[in-house]
């Protein structure tokens, strides 16, 4: 299943069942309103079928504002430097153990809206990554146990603004400027991809140049190594994310460097996922 958040024509949040062009409206159904929710309630994802079944409102897909997938997930975890030649590139030894840091909701856009430069810098780089998406809570999950607690995936442009995220050893500052990374356009149920998300093809284009190209197979820690470890440290629950790390390519450390400036569009595209194109703008601050 494919599930699209959105704006109702009430103004409120919605989700809906995507098929094909059209999103069939399960909140006018009595589902919940977001993915966050649903996934939260003990037969949410069951549900849809039945509830798209008995939905009248079929809307055009073209026509939605969209919003991100998850709208208040408790827990965002980001992985760096996961892919051997990511690392290579930024001058890191690969890591024995994943490298954990924290975004934040007020950091990411939806599908086609636009991500924002930040007046303090020019550094604005992108990052192709595979998110990951929990759907069953756990504590201390075995790694051969660890899928079954994902409920699906999406899309995640991971801008970074680099000279503020190098300022200390932690990185979480220039990971989260407000409004400067992407998510979506939607969540894809686990059932429609190969198992953990792997062999996946991923590829990042800037005005149509491919400037990473990888797949998801290459990943130093898969999905499932990186759910166990996870929840070593904190209980996982429906809706915390994983954005799992992004490949070679980046603009930080290309010769001549590439930033990301108005003007630009930036897509990832994800093999049977699909594809997050945002825009990209100057931040306006009165």
């Amino acid at each position: 299943m494919r599930l699209i958040a959105f704006i109702a024509s009430n103004g409120l949040p919605a989700l809906g069942l995507r098929t094909g062009s059209q999103v069939v409206n399960l909140t006018e159904v009595g589902l919940p309103s977001t993915l966050d929710a649903l996934l939260k309630h003990p037969d949410g994802l069951s549900a849809v079928k039945d509830a798209a079944a008995r939905a009248t409102q079929h809307l055009a897909l073209a026509e939605l504002k969209l919003l991100p997938p998850l709208q208040n997930p408790s827990k965002a975890f980001a992985i760096g430097l996961n892919y051997v030649d990511h690392a290579s590139e930024s001058n890191f030894e690969p890591p024995k153990h994943p490298v954990l840091f924290q975004r934040f909701p007020s950091s990411w856009v939806a599908h086609g809206e636009p991500l924002v430069r930040p007046r303090v810098s020019t550094q604005f780089d992108y990052e192709a990554e595979l998110v990951a998406i929990i759907g069953k809570a756990g504590r201390y999950i075995a790694k051969e146990d660890a899928l079954a607690h994902v409920a699906g995936y999406a899309i995640f442009n991971e801008g970074s603004i680099r000279d503020y995220q190098f300022r200390s050893g932690q990185w979480l500052w220039g990971k989260n400027f407000d409004r400067s990374g992407g998510f979506g356009p939607e969540f894809v149920t686990a059932d429609e991809l190969p198992t953990g998300a792997s062999g996946l093809q991923l590829t990042c284009r800037l005005n149509g140049e491919v400037l990473q190209s990888a797949n998801t197979r290459d990943m130093i820690f898969d999905v499932a190594t990186l759910v166990a470890a996870c929840s070593e440290g904190m209980e996982l629950q429906p809706g915390d994310m994983i954005i799992t790390g992004t490949p070679s390519g980046v603009g930080l450390a290309r010769t001549p460097q590439i930033w990301l400036k108005p003007g630009d569009v930036c897509e990832v595209e994800i093999e049977g996922i699909g594809i997050l194109q945002n825009p990209v703008i100057d931040e306006v601050w009165a």
